[in-house]
């Protein structure tokens, strides 16, 4: 087992959320892989998108639903500085996850984060757990909460 996916099972296990990370079958690098494999609704996968930000240097969490796109100008906004793109050197170094399998909580540091209304949406939602390969899912109040996120407006609907 990967020290990524031991990291959020820890998590999970610290916040005492009884939930198992899903083993898929496929890779699920993309929202549409996830939401195919698992079986649920395109906007119930919570992506994990990174920013850096261009005055701090410090890097923002987007929790997106699936099926929108994080809007650079929203989201600046609501980091309350202009964002970058984030390398994956600096994903990997702030977070501990490699591109592809960033989950939104078990980070090696504290981060920023925002949530997706969309999400709250939904009884359950699927987030990546440390890996391309894994899942967990989640109460989207319970990932609020667990990520430290704040709801907010920064997405546009997918084309």
């Amino acid at each position: 087992m990967s020290k990524s996916l031991k990291r959020v099972i820890r998590a999970l296990r610290d916040a005492d959320i009884d939930v198992q990370p899903i083993e898929m079958g496929a890779e699920t690098r993309t929202a549409q892989q996830a939401a195919d494999v698992a079986g649920c609704h395109l906007d119930q996968i919570a992506k994990s998108v990174i920013f850096a930000g261009q005055s701090s240097g410090d890097v923002h969490l987007f929790i997106t639903a699936g099926g929108r796109q994080v809007d650079h100008v929203k989201a600046s906004a609501v980091a309350g500085e202009p964002l970058g793109k984030a390398d994956a050197a600096l994903i990997r170094a702030r977070t501990g996850f490699a591109i592809g399998g960033v989950a939104p909580i078990g980070h090696l540091n504290p981060i920023p984060a925002f949530l997706d209304p969309r999400l709250i949406d939904f009884d359950v939602v699927y987030a990546a757990a440390g890996t391309p390969r894994h899942i967990f899912p989640i109460h989207p109040q319970t990932l609020l909460v667990m990520s430290g996120a704040q709801v907010a407006d920064f997405t546009t609907v997918s084309r």
